[in-house]
């Protein structure tokens, strides 16, 4: 019996000295901790701080550069996601590993080894989704799912493969309140059965809630367990960061001022049978202000923000406004033109391309609104690089961004950090008007404070922000005014300071107040 099966007699997964390294770079540096049978065990940490390079060795995405895992009790090399399966491990990511051309029941079919009928597939998926609360239609292409829906397919998908060790990585950051009420009592039976999960969020009132231990990651390296039951999200974030969070400061603004976004009877159809139709949406944002629109996976954030930045352009043109102009019919570049930014829901493949190095990244989002800068000879001349590399500097320290060289690839960033890289890239222009959606998905309480506090100073300074997020915590927290989105319509504005959760929870329900045509949002 080896040390490590010695001193993890009575774990189900032990590993000791784990260590991945990226060239000079150690991603894990010799970390032990062990998961027991029937316990919710959660791994914190910021952004960067090691946990998805640890979970992937775990599932055999990664071969460890050194170190050992023992599985019940034995010394195993897992080397490919399918061995991890074989053992009994499943795995939820963060970031989905779904063919958007395949059916919600083909993409299930693909993961499982015993080749199982697909209309068989389908069936228990099914059932699995109707279950656990997770609605699913498995003949539903993915390309036509919202992000929310997207994910319920990772979870069905996962639980389906009945594992004795489920890990979840960030499994609520696009679920609703309900749905994440539901799932957890789904993990308690899972517990109570005798499965373990490790379990990885950012959302520490979680951690607290659910999780019987919890390994706190920082650098690479273990620093601390402990029993969340018995700590306070501040504490739980000082384990990760080594420091005090920074609070989010919103002392208000001054009176609103000239408005910057107007959009008046926008309507839309759905582009697809599974896309929601925008009805009759109607809002004004001042300069000043932040407009927080909530609202439940799937009622038409998505089709709302490709309606705002020009990237689906709508019949009428003016039906969107920004500083007076009619925008309509034009394109992302033209509004970007106008002075309005945009930071879409999904940072990896729609915000950024992982596959090339931040500095491109910079230039395909701003090759338009600052080609004078950026390119030598106008549009289609050469690029500037040490311009370009200069800013992608200057964004990366204005915001935190942590990263393993001076211009490395997108995709190399864990998602925190690209995240407040994709913001950056914005505010660095100084946009008179930002949509942002979902702004800190899946990012840690330090870079989560971050944006927000960035948010809040946008507006402070004279710009008008449109913020889409289904975080409750978020909205209350930067929001001068509040307004609710479901089944593609959207509730009058109001003061967030009127605003009561449950008055939101009535609204994401459908419930709006008049089917007059909605005010401008409250000017202070």
């Amino acid at each position: 019996m080896t040390d490590i099966e010695a001193s993890r007699t009575g774990s189900l997964l032990a590993v000791r000295g784990l260590t991945k390294l990226f060239g000079s770079f150690a991603a894990c540096q010799g970390i032990d901790f062990d998961i027991r049978p029937g316990e919710i065990h959660a791994l914190l940490g910021e952004n960067g701080a090691g946990k998805s390079t640890l979970v992937k060795m775990l599932f055999g995405v990664l071969a460890p550069s050194a170190g050992e895992i023992a599985w019940q009790g034995s010394v195993v090399s897992i080397a490919s996601p399918a061995a991890a399966r074989k053992l009994g491990i499943g795995m939820v990511f963060q970031h989905f590993s779904l063919f958007e051309a395949l059916t919600v029941a083909e993409n299930i079919a693909l993961s499982l080894d015993d080749g199982t009928p697909l209309a068989a597939v389908a069936k228990r998926a099914e059932e699995l989704s109707r279950l656990y609360g997770l609605p699913l239609d498995p003949g539903a292409h993915v390309a036509d799912l919202s992000v929310g829906e997207r994910q319920r397919i990772e979870i069905v998908r996962a639980l389906l493969q009945n594992p004795k060790l489920i890990i979840l990585d960030e499994p609520t950051s696009v679920l609703t309140p309900q749905e994440a009420d539901r799932l957890f009592e789904t993990l308690d039976k899972l517990r109570a059965e005798g499965r373990s999960v490790l379990y990885i969020s950012h959302r520490l009132e979680e951690v607290q809630r659910i999780c019987d231990r919890a390994t706190v990651l920082r650098h690479g390296r273990v620093t601390g367990e402990c029993d969340p039951r018995k700590e306070t999200p501040a504490s739980l974030a000082r384990m990760m960061v080594g420091s005090d969070v920074a609070v989010v400061r919103n002392t208000g603004t001054a009176d609103a001022g000239a408005v910057q976004l107007e959009v008046r009877a926008l309507s839309a159809p759905a582009r697809t049978p599974f896309a929601v139709a925008l009805k009759d949406i109607a809002l004004t944002v001042r300069a000043g202000q932040v407009l927080a629109v909530a609202g439940v996976a799937g009622n038409g954030q998505s089709e709302l923000f490709d309606a705002l930045s020009g990237e689906y352009p709508v019949a009428d043109r003016d039906a969107i406004r920004i500083r007076g102009q009619a925008v309509g019919r034009l394109g992302i570049n033209e509004r970007r033109l106008l002075g309005a930014g945009f930071v879409p829901e999904e940072r990896q493949g729609h915000a950024a391309i992982g596959a090339l190095p931040l500095s491109d990244n910079l230039v395909l989002a701003r090759h338009r609104s600052d080609r004078k800068a950026f390119l030598a000879g106008g549009i289609f001349g050469l690029v500037r690089h040490s311009v370009v590399r200069a800013a992608a500097k200057r964004i990366a320290e204005a915001m935190d961004v942590r990263k393993s060289g001076d211009d490395p690839l997108a995709g190399s960033l864990s998602g925190g950090n690209l995240q407040k890289f994709i913001v950056g890239r914005e505010l660095d222009r100084q946009p008179a008007v930002l949509v942002v959606n979902q702004p800190t998905w899946g990012v840690d309480a330090g870079a989560a404070s971050r944006i927000r506090q960035s948010l809040i100073d946008l507006a402070r300074n004279g710009s008008a922000v449109v913020v889409i997020s289904q975080d409750l915590d978020e909205i209350f927290e930067i929001a001068t005014d509040i307004a609710v989105i479901s089944e593609g319509r959207l509730s009058p504005a109001e003061p967030a300071a009127v605003m009561t959760r449950e008055k939101i929870g009535l609204l994401m329900g459908g419930l709006h107040e008049s089917k007059a045509e909605p005010e401008p949002a409250h000017a202070h």
